[in-house]
């Protein structure tokens, strides 16, 4: 008996096993979207066919029947979410949809609390990816990367600024939130945003467009749904707005309502010319194609609707949560529900709460919904480690004729490009785009808005100076100056009105802080500035300045005096190593020339006492070009010429510097340059409102003790008193304030050179095309005078503009003309050494030809000839006496030589004669 009760025991421990471990024979998934929509009208067919094949395939689910029940959400938050917990009541696992971000954000909450996986094929809302809804799935792509695709557009093109036209709901704000974030890290903006309503009419659509209109950008980004969409270009277009001009890009909801449509009404495509949208990109592939056609097969009698991207991901929606259940069932897990405490206690209510269960395997299908890795027909499904679906990718296309044409791809991993995701790049990054109004030109992509406002001008209120610019209560404008001058030019050279409004700023007492004023243009509260502005590094960081339009840089001016000449004034312009240097190749160069000419030149010769004179003249004399003596002999004239043309750029140098030393002015507190005046302890004036305070101190290390804050009339009181009496040792400004103030006082000097190079410019707020467009203009009126002209206009130079900067003029040195006496110096050498090479070769010859037999000129008495032997004449004594010989003689001698040669030669040969000549016995020895 108890082996019976035993056997029965375990017969019925293996049943119960049996059964819970036995797959469930049907198994219920939900799909919630709007029937009569476009994105719903190709979703209700792809998630049917998805379920049919789905239950043909044996390899999926097992024999488990898969059925969808499906809901209208009617495109109502509030129906959703009835018909979502109606969905619930019928024991759903998964819930493919919605379609809308809107319904979904309310339905998560459903699903969260039931457990229920959803999957959601077209909300593409990135806040859905938070942690608040732990149950969403999203299998498709979410805005964020549609939005940097389109931000990558914008900056391919150069586009600084754009406009949104945006559905007023979650699915809209998001994915503004998301392109602004997008610009902004291009150095972009969203500069006006457009919202509608979600049941806008025609109306409200061209009231906001008309707003729309009067704004700066003309790059429109719409972000709508494909069902209400299209009623924007309508508008756009009976507005005027789709013409020359505009940039028109529509995100993937444009694609998705042409797709729905085939073929594509041509009056839709009228209203879309030139418009840029984006697509999901979906590779080609058989089981893609095998579904469009199936899908195109079911529409029987209506073939003009066929399907969108979004039927794609809704097909692959129902298999990734078929794979994942039969994934599930494949662990042995069971399908149960179960009471939700919470809402037991609303039986009584007609609401029937209590019906609704939670999903106890909730959990875990959820986690094997993310696990998925499967090849679709939207491609390779997988998610990647943020929850999204892995390679995002879009088509970009380009609306034109009767059709749209694609001119690229733009994916995560290799952005804009001409090929497709996973392809070899090509380097090229879209094809030519068609843009409104029939052109391949880029439109500027802004104009000056027409909305009645003037742009904000902010002025300085000068007090001193005012040629530069400053209040002018006669002026239409209330301003006028050489800035404000140079900014209508500029203005009237702009293809487009821009009209102008000038504001004051300043209390009219003392000069404005500068910073302050470019601080403004940077926060708004102006458009820009117009004025004497520096573009100084700290300033660039918070605005867009132009082309500078006035070159400046900072200066030291300082008081001078008089100084008086010296009885020796004369020896000042050389310094003494220079006079050594001068008097010592006077004396060198005079002895080279009496070395070449002595022997050929008669001027050269005599004793040895007029010869020294004839040097010393000779050597001196050429400093006023009054020499007497000729030089005859070649390499003598060589050097000769050297040599006057290093006293010509002497006698230049002494003059224009003993003229400078004469008429020189003395600083009258010895500061010279910049060195001196950071190394000085004295005060350094600065004008008020300038960015030499901050330079000074930051820059060059200048205590805030030393700096002396002064107005431009405060100038020369304050340099005349000096550091010692209360003023300043010096003052440093920008260039052009220095230089009108010198133009009327004459007794002040700038020291040293500029240390600073920057210029003048109109500031901007950051990113303006008007700092651009200036700019050029500006370079115009460089390039045709009309720059200068305004310069003369205004800033006139006045009497002291003619007088030198002749402060502390310094003495000639020997590093200044080393080159030149260089040169000279190789001349004379090279001079010198060919005249002794030529010497020594024809006392050589002389020596060979005279004395070979012991024999010299038969002219010369018989004891002298005897006297003279071959030792004798290699001694020094000999040499020198034949260089002190005259050429003449030396020829002479050697002719009479050769021909009493020729005489021997006859009288050793009896009978034989010279024709033409005397027998050699006709001569009597001398």
């Amino acid at each position: 008996m108890s082996m019976a009760a035993g056997s029965l025991l375990r017969l019925l421990c293996l049943c119960s096993v049996l059964a819970a471990t036995a797959r469930p024979a049907n198994v219920t998934i939900g799909a919630l979207f709007t029937f009569d929509s476009v994105i719903g009208r190709s979703a209700k067919d792809a998630i049917e066919l998805a379920v049919a094949d789905v239950n043909r395939d044996a390899a999926v689910l097992n024999g488990t029947h898969l059925t969808v029940v499906a809901q209208d959400t009617k495109c109502s938050g509030f129906v959703g979410i009835i018909q979502a917990l109606q969905l619930m009541e019928k024991r759903v696992v998964a819930v493919v949809g919605p379609q809308s971000s809107e319904i979904a954000h309310v339905v998560s909450h459903v699903v969260n609390e039931l457990r229920v996986p959803l999957l959601s094929f077209a909300a593409t809302d990135p806040t859905l990816a938070s942690a608040q809804y732990p149950y969403f799935i999203r299998a498709t792509h979410t805005d964020l990367f549609q939005m940097t695709a389109v931000a990558d557009i914008v900056t391919l093109y150069g586009w600084r600024e754009v406009t949104v036209i945006y559905v007023d709901n979650d699915y809209g704000r998001a994915a503004l939130d998301a392109l602004g974030d997008e610009l902004e890290a291009k150095r972009c903006k969203v500069s006006y945003r457009a919202p509608f309503p979600p049941a806008a009419d025609r109306q409200a659509i061209t009231d906001m467009l008309l707003q729309v209109g009067m704004m700066e950008s003309r790059v429109l980004v719409v972000h709508a749904s494909p069902d209400s969409g299209l009623d924007i270009f309508a508008a756009a277009h009976s507005l005027g707005m789709m013409a020359n001009g505009y940039v028109w890009i529509a995100t993937e909801w444009l694609a998705a309502a042409l797709d729905s449509s085939h073929p594509a009404d041509p009056r839709t495509m009228g209203l879309l010319q030139g418009v840029v949208t984006l697509r999901h990109y979906t590779p080609d592939s058989d089981a893609k194609r095998s579904l469009i056609s199936r899908f195109a097969a079911r529409q029987g009698q209506n073939q003009s609707q066929s399907m969108n991207a979004y039927g794609l991901f809704a097909y692959d929606a129902v298999w990734m949560a078929a794979r994942a259940i039969d994934q599930l069932l494949d662990d042995g897990s069971n399908v149960s529900f179960s009471e939700d405490p919470r809402l037991s206690g609303a039986n009584g209510s007609t609401l029937h709460l209590g019906a609704l269960k939670v999903f106890d395997q909730g959990e875990q299908l959820m986690r094997k919904v993310v696990l998925a890795n499967f090849t679709g027909v939207t491609g390779h499904v997988r998610f990647g480690a943020d929850g999204n679906l892995a390679d995002p990718a879009y088509e970009v296309l380009n609306v034109g004729g009767t059709g749209v044409r694609r001119v690229g791809y733009w994916s995560n991993r290799t952005r804009l490009s001409v090929v497709a995701p996973g392809q070899a790049s090509t380097g090229q990054l879209l094809y030519s785009v068609i843009w409104p109004g029939e052109t391949t030109a880029t439109p500027r992509g802004w104009v000056f808005p027409n909305n009645g406002k003037a742009l904000r001008i902010g002025v300085p209120y000068r007090t001193t100076y005012k040629q530069f610019v400053s209040k002018d209560a006669g002026s239409p404008d209330g301003a006028s100056g050489y800035c404000i001058d140079v900014f209508k030019a500029a203005v009237a050279l702009l293809p487009y009105p821009v009209p102008v409004s000038y504001a004051l700023v300043g209390d009219g007492v003392r000069n404005p802080s500068y910073d302050d004023l470019v601080q403004r243009v940077a926060d708004g509260k102006l458009d820009a500035a117009v004025g004497d502005i520096s573009i100084v590094t700290n300033r660039t960081r918070v605005v867009d300045f132009t082309q500078p339009y006035v070159e400046s840089g900072l200066v030291i001016v300082t008081a001078v005096r008089e100084k008086p000449s010296s009885a020796w004034a004369f020896l000042k312009p050389f310094t003494g190593e220079m006079w050594a240097v001068t008097g010592g190749f006077f004396l060198f160069v005079g002895a080279v020339v009496w070395v070449l000419e002595h022997r050929s030149n008669a001027d050269f010769r005599g004793s040895p006492r007029n010869q020294l004179v004839t040097v010393f003249w000779f050597s001196f004399s050429t400093m006023f070009f009054a020499h007497r003596e000729n030089t005859v002999s070649t390499l003598g004239r060589l050097v000769l010429i050297i040599w006057l043309f290093v006293v010509l750029i002497i006698n230049s140098s002494y003059t224009a510097s003993l003229t400078s030393i004469l008429t020189v002015q003395q600083l009258s507190t010895g500061i010279q340059g910049l060195d001196a005046l950071i190394a000085s302890p004295d005060p350094i004036g600065f004008q008020v409102g300038s960015f030499a305070k901050n330079y000074l101190m930051q820059e060059l290390g200048v205590p805030e003790s030393r700096l002396r804050e002064l107005a431009i009339n405060e100038y020369a009181s304050s340099l005349q008193l000096g550091p010692r009496n209360g003023g300043v040792a010096a003052i440093v400004d920008e260039l052009p304030y220095i230089e009108l103030f010198l133009s009327t006082n004459c007794q002040f000097r700038t020291v040293g050179q500029e240390f600073t190079k920057s210029g003048w410019g109109f500031a901007f707020q950051r990113d303006s095309p008007l700092a651009v467009d200036l700019s050029t203009a500006i370079l115009t009126l460089s390039e045709n005078g009309d720059l200068q002209r305004i310069h003369d206009k205004w800033l006139s130079p006045g009497q002291c503009a003619s007088q030198g900067n002749d402060i502390g003029a310094d003495r000639l040195n020997l590093s200044s003309f080393w080159g030149l006496f260089l040169i000279c110096g190789i001349a004379c050498f090279i001079a010198l050494l060919i005249f002794f090479a030529r010497t020594l070769r024809q006392y050589c010859k002389y020596h060979g030809d005279g004395d070979g037999d012991g024999e010299m000129d038969p002219s010369f008495p018989a004891d002298q000839r005897s006297a003279r032997r071959p030792a004798r004449l290699s001694s020094i004594r000999d040499l020198m006496t034949f260089v002190d010989m005259k050429e003449a003689e030396v020829k002479r001698r050697k002719k009479m030589y050769q021909d009493s040669s020729v005489r021997r030669l006859d009288r050793s040969m009896p009978g034989s004669s010279v024709s033409g000549a005397p027998s050699a016995s006709s001569f009597s020895p001398v």
